[in-house]
């Protein structure tokens, strides 16, 4: 099964996502599912009252992998919707396929790029919150400027929070926690929801998943960041 993420022409990107390691539940979940969750890039402006009848807290969660946080979130949290972006058909596909299961009805997925989703269906002054969880860190020197931390898609999220709408980060490299508050310091229109450090305590809302209680118990740390929209330019 071969599924080809939505194309933007107004991005130069020339990838097709393979899907061979797909389970037959995250292939069927995308026949049973995908039309009740998923969300398409080219169907226009994102409207919530659209998409699950009702206004309400709006959390936009990038590159959520398996789904498994993000799931637990919108089941903790019924009175707020939420939308996870990833690329990564065989976790788009068991999030939808539980989600589905248990009738969780305050979730939709995009399953195309963040920037191209943000840029082309989120309206400006739009989010309350938006999770990046656990980005690739690209630790190499060398491949350190693909990290999506960086100046200009920091802009792009301050222009979809809403006026005190918050921008949570989390990462267990602490050389990727470091970049992330260098970044964040030299940003514009932001207030620091962190303590002395700059750094947060992990909020309840953010469940710890098995990889990060596994690293932990080996002594890594994890480093959340919380960033507050003060201004709307």
């Amino acid at each position: 099964m071969e599924i080809k993420p939505e194309f933007n022409p107004k991005s130069i990107r020339s990838f097709v996502i393979r899907a061979g390691r797909m389970t037959d539940g995250q292939k069927s979940a995308f026949e049973r599912w995908w039309p009740d969750f998923g969300l398409s890039l080219f169907a226009g402006q994102f409207d919530a009252a659209t998409a699950f009848g009702r206004t309400a807290p709006l959390n936009v969660e990038m590159g959520f992998g398996m789904g498994d946080s993000l799931l637990s979130m919108a089941r903790a949290a019924p009175h707020e919707n939420f939308v996870g972006i990833e690329v990564h058909p065989p976790g788009v596909g068991r999030l939808i396929n539980s989600a589905g299961k248990e009738n969780i009805t305050n979730l939709r997925v995009y399953m195309a790029d963040a920037t191209d989703v943000l840029n082309d269906c989120f309206a400006d002054s739009s989010i309350d919150r938006f999770q990046l969880y656990f980005p690739d860190p690209w630790h190499k020197a060398k491949h350190n400027k693909r990290r999506v931390v960086q100046e200009q898609f920091i802009q792009l999220v301050h222009k979809k929070l809403r006026l005190g709408g918050v921008l949570h980060m989390a990462t267990d490299w602490q050389a990727y926690a470091e970049h992330m508050l260098e970044v964040m310091k030299r940003a514009e229109g932001f207030v620091n929801l962190g303590n002395d450090t700059g750094y947060s305590p992990r909020p309840d809302y953010r469940p710890t998943t098995k990889f990060e209680t596994r690293g932990e118990n080996l002594g890594h740390g994890v480093w959340d960041l919380l960033w507050s929209k003060a201004s709307p330019h």
